[in-house]
């Protein structure tokens, strides 16, 4: 049985627009995204995925004219992939901010060290809960929510009908946000337990002017900030898995307004 042409060319433009958006999550996506993974893995995972989706998705119609147009549709998919691989590293964003926080509060902003999976300067804080909440993503399954995403958005987003409209701008924007909101929730408890070391200190420093308060205060502030550190983990852990949880809500809510209206 042989194929016409016009069915193997439109074949041909099906697969590399949904190759291109698989792209564009890869490209930021939580763990798929990371340095140390070689890229012909990422891409061969992401031809291996367009190859199971173009056979079990729907009948794409697609109706390309020029080579312009094509070009404006991948550019479109690509934004699509962007877009959700955007929403799945805001909790890892988070975490960053909320380490940053911390290790200026409690005496470490001033050391950094080179990740060597991000190749970006970090804080020590940041660098061991980015470590934790990606050892959480793993074990809740995050992976397999992104991919589980990225095969449903075809039945929200049809190839070349995404929709990039004044919500989703908005919504970008409340991610954002909502990034320094997740983070300083992470950060607060050692940062009210510094507030409160630090007005205990500027006390003592004027009950007893003897007292050298910057020798007692820095090693102090490192004891009390790690302290609460361990004693807050589970409250960690536990806003760690509602937000990879809740991620897949934030997905849908995406690829619904980037649908045809």
């Amino acid at each position: 049985m042989f194929l016409s042409e016009g069915i193997l060319v439109n074949s041909v433009e099906v697969f590399l627009l949904i190759f291109i958006r698989m792209s564009g999550l890869f490209v930021i996506a939580p763990i798929f995204s990371r340095t140390n993974i070689p890229k012909y893995l990422k891409i061969g995972f992401s031809f291996m995925l367009a190859l199971i989706l173009v056979n079990t998705t729907s009948n794409q119609n697609i109706i390309i004219s020029n080579i312009y147009e094509f070009a404006a549709l991948v550019f479109r998919e690509f934004i699509v992939g962007i877009t959700l691989g955007y929403v799945s590293y805001a909790i890892f964003t988070a975490i960053y901010v909320a380490g940053e926080l911390i290790d200026m509060q409690i005496g470490f902003g001033v050391v950094n060290v080179i990740d060597p999976i991000s190749n970006i300067r970090v804080s020590i804080s940041s660098n061991f809960y980015f470590v934790l909440c990606m050892l959480i993503f793993l074990i809740c399954k995050g992976h397999h929510i992104l991919i589980r995403a990225l095969f449903s958005s075809y039945e929200y987003v049809p190839l070349g009908q995404a929709v990039f409209g004044t919500g989703i701008q908005s919504r970008i924007i409340e991610v954002f946000g909502g990034i320094f909101l997740i983070a300083f929730k992470i950060a607060a408890p050692i940062l009210a337990a510094i507030l409160i070391t630090d007005v205990a200190l500027g006390v003592i420093s004027k009950t007893v002017p003897q007292l050298n308060v910057f020798v007692v205060g820095m090693p102090l502030k490192i004891f009390l900030g790690l302290t609460v550190l361990v004693f807050t983990m589970p409250l960690f852990i536990s806003i760690v898995e509602t937000l990879i949880r809740g991620m897949d809500s934030e997905m849908l809510y995406f690829l619904k307004n980037m649908g045809p209206k």
